[in-house]
């Protein structure tokens, strides 16, 4: 245990993932965890967990026919795992005892979550419980009202539940079958309102949301909320009105589709890419913008302490705050009457290029691998599986061996965060005062 605690946060946090991976990925090798009763391929069993703890929804195997109720569950539980973090469920228990939050503890929540302060950590955990379980569970019941007449009552509030946990941990994994995801109710308002609520909800970020709770009556909402809830609305809103032009007379998506439809699909698929992973409409038919901007919400994600992937919606808004200054001449960048600092600046520049880094290295990786594929499915591929989202053109299914260990590794680093792993595994904090110390003379180098 001493030697446990010598460990960094993020390194705790990236090697959790690791246990829980490995840990669900045994138990859907078991013959217990197949419809048929018979062992499954220990990558297929690999791939799927890495899949559902990463919350991302890529699937070599369909989940809803090749799976038994057991191993559904399984996937079920690495969903919700790795929707929180390890901390939400560790900090529930310490909680429930009435216990203090240790600042190690909390250093432990602030990596899971992605928050910047302590303060308010126990009540921040303590919410975002409560929130969590009580959203889920309306998300059942009013699910239940659609899946139960169809599938029956046992089986009917199973779907409904797997559903409204997958959409609110942002994981896209479904269970109606065939991989149609919700292709089966794209003309169901009710069915995509109430997955885009929870989808919206889960990749909003639990401080946004603890923030409304508990200033819901004053005016202490922080800037980072603002700027995430403003972005939020942007993208939504530009991305459906895209979607909208590059589908409408697309005839394998939109064309047949009444204009109320359209809309509401377009809005869907502005919502899903975001990290959620689930769609509508049948992708392999999109057209090769809708592709681009499908790959650009991916990249961008949700929002942090979220359940979503992605470089998040702070990260971009920061990017083109500070795009938008350095365009006006303007020495610093201003928001809401607040100056951003630079190395908030560097570190959303930082970890988009490295993003951008990675998802590159897999594109190539995996073209060399798998060069039957189209450089179009293999693109977004690597977009849906670095940043946690789950869509497909229908390339999972087809990878080789090493084209499922790349996604796989793809997957991963999108859960854990490339920065984080790369924190927790080198010297950061031993030589930052070191280097903080030492000043050197400024060079001018003549760039763009």
């Amino acid at each position: 245990m001493k030697n446990f605690k010598k460990l960094y946060p993020v390194q705790i946090l990236a090697l959790f993932f690791i246990v829980v991976i490995i840990i669900g990925s045994f138990l859907l090798t078991m013959p217990i965890s197949s419809s048929s009763g018979v062992m499954t391929n220990y990558l297929d069993a690999l791939f799927t967990a890495t899949s559902a703890t990463s919350v991302t929804g890529l699937v070599t195997l369909d989940t809803g026919t090749y799976w038994s109720p057991f191993g559904t569950t399984v996937i079920l539980m690495l969903i919700q795992i790795g929707g929180l973090g390890i901390m939400s469920f560790t900090t529930f228990g310490v909680l429930k005892y009435g216990n203090k939050i240790s600042l190690y503890t909390s250093l432990l929540m602030k990596e899971a979550l992605n928050v910047d302060e302590f303060q308010g950590m126990s009540r921040m955990i303590r919410y975002v419980i409560i929130f969590v379980v009580a959203v889920e569970l309306l998300g059942m019941i009013f699910l239940s009202f659609v899946f139960v007449p169809k599938y029956g009552l046992f089986h009917g509030l199973y779907v409904s539940l797997f559903t409204s946990i997958s959409a609110f941990c942002n994981a896209g994994f479904d269970i109606f079958g065939n991989f149609s995801s919700l292709t089966s109710y794209y003309s169901s308002a009710y069915v995509l309102i109430i997955c885009m609520a929870l989808i919206i909800l889960g990749g909003i970020g639990f401080s946004v949301i603890t923030e409304f709770i508990i200033y819901r009556y004053t005016k202490k909402i922080s800037v980072t909320t603002k700027v995430v809830l403003v972005t939020t609305f942007f993208l939504v809103l530009i991305g459906a009105a895209l979607y909208f032009i590059f589908e409408y007379d697309n005839p394998l998506t939109f064309q047949n589709m009444s204009l109320g439809n359209k809309v509401l699909n377009s809005i869907f698929s502005s919502v899903s890419p975001r990290t959620a992973g689930f769609n509508s409409i049948d992708l392999s038919g999109i057209r090769s913008g809708t592709v681009f901007l499908t790959c650009i919400l991916m990249l961008i994600g949700g929002s942090p302490g979220s359940t979503a992937g992605g470089i998040k919606t702070t990260t971009f808004g920061v990017i083109i705050l500070s795009i938008y200054h350095y365009i006006r001449n303007k020495n610093r960048t201003i928001v809401l009457g607040k100056e951003i600092p630079a190395k908030t600046i560097n570190k959303a520049f930082i970890v988009s290029f490295v993003a951008l880094f990675f998802i590159s290295t897999f594109v190539i990786l995996i073209s060399m691998t798998n060069k039957d594929a189209s450089f179009r499915s293999i693109v977004f591929e690597v977009f849906s599986a670095f940043n946690t989202v789950g869509l497909s053109l229908g390339l999972t299914s087809e990878l080789n061996g090493l084209g499922k260990i790349l996604i796989i590794l793809a997957m991963y680093l999108g859960r854990v965060g490339t920065l984080t792993l790369i924190f927790a595994f080198t010297n950061k904090h031993d030589n930052s005062k070191k280097s903080s110390s030492i000043k050197y003379p400024e060079v001018k180098i003549t760039v763009g």
